[in-house]
């Protein structure tokens, strides 16, 4: 991991790191629940995260690894909710799954935006690596300086792992499960996760 560059993102970032999260979220159960269409779903997802990309990076906490292999995008404490604008470009951008299946989409989000601990956190909203790049470090280097600006500030961290098998990377920086979600109408599970300051990595 110490080899690894990391930067802050800009705007001209949001495009080629919306694809790269694309492809690695292709295979997320959330993903593709939220976003069915097997023969769009790849355009969604790009859709989508490139949406969210250009909405953090102003708040300077989106952090890339490597050349693009790896993406954290963090919100600020209070900052993580879209606001109506921000939510109506996103309908915009994704007419197939609102029209198709606008409960499930409508449910889900108020299941996990319910959730969504109160109080002052910094709050992981996507960590992801391309799928040839994953298990090299960059998802650790990427999610690094988020962590270290909580520890300095004083922060607890929060993010949703979608994906059981990720709760033990999650664990190694210290997050802890903190409940089970599933997800409105046959959805997916999803694992809240918490973090105090100063939690410890463990070296793998």
């Amino acid at each position: 991991m110490a080899d690894i560059g990391v930067r802050t993102a800009s705007p001209a970032d949001a495009s080629a790191v919306g694809a790269m999260l694309a492809r690695a979220f292709d295979d997320d159960p959330v993903t593709r629940f939220l976003l069915p269409s097997g023969s769009r779903r790849a355009v969604q997802a790009r859709r989508f995260f490139t949406w969210q990309l250009r909405r953090l990076i102003p708040q300077e906490q989106v952090h890339i690894a490597g050349e693009n292999q790896g993406a954290a995008l963090w919100a600020l404490p209070g900052r993580w909710r879209e606001s109506p604008a921000e939510g109506l470009s996103l309908l915009r951008r994704l007419p197939g799954p609102v029209v198709a299946h606008p409960l499930r989409l409508t449910r889900s989000i108020a299941v996990i935006e319910r959730f969504h601990p109160p109080g002052a956190h910094l709050y992981l909203s996507v960590l992801g690596t391309e799928p040839s790049a994953q298990g090299s470090g960059f998802g650790s280097a990427a999610i690094a300086q988020g962590l270290a600006l909580a520890d300095a500030e004083g922060l607890s961290a929060y993010l949703e792992s979608s994906k059981e098998r990720n709760i033990d990377f999650y664990a190694r920086f210290g997050f802890q499960v903190i409940e089970k979600l599933t997800l409105p109408g046959g959805g997916p599970a999803l694992w809240p996760m918490w973090r105090e300051p100063g939690g410890r990595m463990q070296c793998s």
